[in-house]
């Protein structure tokens, strides 16, 4: 149903009633026009009675975990523990130590990673400068998860692979982690 209501008001400029008689009618005219154009809205159907009687939330005597953050998982594989990784050095990619290996390394062992499996590569170049991008790494049975992070690198990558032939998993100088 498509109507036209269109309305026109006069006044008589310099008619000092005119201004008085202008906003009044103003206004009825507005409410009148909502009131026909709501007339020729479909009225919404009335939701129909509840008949259940309103229930209590049970309550759970031990609270329930609302955790998504990943764990640990000591008996599994690099693949398993990736996430955790990967949750670790997005972490510590986002705080004001994100060119800080040892920074990495501490918030690894917080997780609970060994630190006597990882590796870290240094935060400086041989002549001072900041590094372009620092590698670390957790050794895990013959895999390793190795991050790296770093201005060259863009966003944190965090990856497993398998670990060296000789042993560990960065290739190259890597500092001592002695603290």
């Amino acid at each position: 149903m498509s109507s036209r209501l269109v309305i026109r008001i006069r006044t008589v400029a310099g008619t000092p009633s005119s201004a008085r008689i202008r906003r009044p009618v103003v206004v009825v005219l507005a409410l009148s026009l909502g009131a026909v154009l709501s007339g020729c809205a479909q009225p919404s159907p009335d939701p129909a009675p509840s008949t259940a009687a309103p229930s209590t939330p049970a309550v759970s005597p031990t609270p329930t975990p609302t955790s998504t953050e990943p764990v640990l998982v000591p008996d599994g594989t690099a693949e398993d523990n990736l996430p955790l990784f990967t949750h670790v050095v997005e972490t510590v990619w986002a705080s004001a130590d994100q060119v800080s290996g040892r920074a990495y390394i501490d918030a690894l062992v917080a997780a609970g990673f060994d630190k006597s499996a990882m590796q870290v590569t240094n935060d400086l170049t041989t002549i001072g400068d900041p590094a372009e991008s620092i590698q670390f790494s957790v050794l895990w049975g013959d895999e390793c998860l190795i991050g790296q992070v770093g201005p060259a690198t863009g966003e944190p990558v965090a990856v497993v692979i398998p670990a060296l032939a000789e042993g560990g998993c960065l290739i190259g100088n890597t500092r001592p982690i002695d603290w």
